[in-house]
């Protein structure tokens, strides 16, 4: 299967910042997409960002403006740059890919990570 090793979650202060990365290692044929999702106590897990292969992105309405998603393909990496945080934002964030292993022939999986700590507070 695929790994997906998240980092950069932390505590910080509203209208902070952090910086999520996601790194996705194995027998990988395509990616479809990279995305982050979160889920915060009491509620069901969200998109919060995607990006395509082709580089389009989308955003949900509560982070535009102040959250971007990025890649580095040649790491197969995704990024979530997250500005002016709010305590709402407070959640675990949960990388993921959409994509096609070797092993797996023309079946396209989602596969997620394991989840990192947001914490927003004063």
């Amino acid at each position: 299967q695929v790994q997906l090793v998240e980092s950069g979650g932390g505590l910080v202060q509203p209208g902070g910042s952090l910086r999520l990365s996601c790194a996705a290692s194995g027998r990988i044929f395509s990616i479809n997409a990279m995305g982050w999702y979160r889920q915060a106590p009491g509620k069901q897990r969200e998109l919060v960002a995607d990006i395509n292969s082709g580089g389009r992105t989308n955003y949900a309405d509560s982070v535009k403006g102040r959250f971007t998603i990025s890649r580095d393909d040649a790491k197969n990496t995704v990024y979530l740059q997250m500005n002016s945080l709010k305590p709402e934002d407070t959640a675990v964030y949960y990388c993921n890919l959409r994509g096609k292993l070797v092993s797996m022939g023309s079946r396209i999986n989602d596969y997620w990570g394991q989840g990192t700590q947001v914490t927003v507070s004063s």
